[in-house]
């Protein structure tokens, strides 16, 4: 779970008793085979594709023929427990130490620890410089005695002046000893990077392009939950939110502006004032984004049934129901040609991961363009997308 976790890499040698037990497919690796005494394993989908990492699978997963051919560990019963347990992670509550071996192994890209002691220490000086914030996802039992968790983890670093936001996806494969039910190995996979392995320095690069300033004004903002983050944007489930819009010119463009500002500055049938958001959205629903909208995000306790009506014609409420976007984050003046380009990458990265993108975009502006200095603004593409399984 980001930086408090594990890598895949593993310096010592793990106790016979920790196993697990999927098996790995031989294929287009080379013909040199493990001895019958061992069988190597696998903890991620695609973690064992080249010779590297059949190597790897040697050193993590050599298990002892020995152990029983047949769970005797109630993993259902540790499934509960993690899904009661984990959300504790960063609170005061903590973890159960009990459920985990005292020489349990854990790795991260950028973190090791080879006794619970260690990883406890690991977490509370976390929570001092980042005020981690948790959320586990799905947990599932993918071996006899192995348990993967998937989980989003959102830090704030409060050492620098600007507490820069940091947020981590991924997965952690949990390995249990069989001989006492405890965990025993814990490896995290992070999504926003290909070399898992400790220690990983595009790991370490994944953390300090993190602490760059972006500026987002104290306002609220629509609420969403990131589900998954790569290395070039987030998944992001949006809960519905109300929007006032009008007629735009293009994506970069502020026509229409002063005409949604208008409604919340008391342009409307009550006359009433409703404080100010973020960000200001325009909207293409085009292919060519050519037909736009400009709108302000409401505040989240206003019900469209009890919001006063519009003053011009040209002004519309709309309830934006709950969904998947993509988001792809940067810096700098947002113009047509930089703006364009980013949707034109953002779609072409989720058409090669394989989810489908509906038509248009959107372009979410944070920041006062006369009172913010351009590197430190704050915009985002965005991008509905279809469907999405968090898997």
């Amino acid at each position: 779970m980001a930086t408090a976790q594990l890598s895949t890499q593993i310096l010592r040698p793990i106790p016979a008793a920790c196993v697990s037990f999927r098996q790995v497919t031989t294929t287009g690796l080379p013909s040199t085979s493990p001895s019958p005494s061992t069988t190597i394993f696998k903890t991620r989908k695609e973690a064992i594709t080249t010779n590297q990492k059949l190597k790897w699978a040697r050193r993590l997963s050599l298990v002892d023929q020995s152990s029983p051919t047949k769970p005797t560990v109630d993993v259902e019963g540790l499934v509960s427990f993690l899904y009661d347990d984990l959300p504790h992670l960063f609170d005061d509550q903590g973890i159960d130490r009990t459920a985990y071996d005292e020489q349990v192994t854990f790795r991260d890209p950028i973190t090791k620890h080879d006794t619970i002691s260690g990883y406890l220490f690991n977490i509370s000086l976390l929570k001092v410089l980042f005020r981690p914030l948790f959320q586990l996802h799905w947990v599932k039992q993918t071996g006899p005695y192995e348990i993967t968790t998937r989980w989003t983890m959102g830090m704030k670093f409060m050492l620098l002046p600007w507490k820069p936001e940091l947020a981590f996806t991924g997965t952690s494969v949990m390995g249990i000893n069989p001989k006492n039910g405890k965990f025993c190995s814990h490896l995290d996979f992070w999504d926003s990077i290909e070399n898992n392995d400790y220690f990983s320095l595009e790991g370490l690069w994944d953390v300090f392009r993190q602490l760059r300033i972006y500026k987002t004004p104290d306002l609220e903002t629509p609420r969403y939950q990131i589900l998954k983050r790569t290395a070039n944007y987030e998944v992001r489930k949006y809960t519905p939110f109300i929007v006032v819009e009008t007629d735009g010119d293009k994506l970069s463009g502020s026509t229409g502006f002063n005409t949604v500002a208008g409604y919340i500055f008391g342009k409307n049938s009550t006359m009433e004032k409703i404080p100010m958001t973020t960000p200001v959205f325009t909207q293409a629903l085009d292919p060519e984004l050519s037909e736009v909208s400009i709108q302000i995000v409401l505040p989240l306790e206003k019900d469209i049934s009890s919001l006063p009506n519009p003053s011009q014609e040209t002004v519309n409420l709309r309830k934006v129901e709950e969904g998947i976007a993509a988001a792809l984050k940067f810096s700098g003046k947002p113009t047509e040609e930089v703006v364009r380009e980013k949707e034109k990458a953002l779609r072409s990265s989720l058409i090669r991961d394989g989810l489908k993108p509906k038509k248009g975009c959107l372009l979410a502006r944070y920041n006062d363009p006369g009172r913010t200095w351009s590197f430190t603004m704050r915009n985002e593409v965005l991008i509905w997308l279809e469907e999405f399984t968090l898997e």
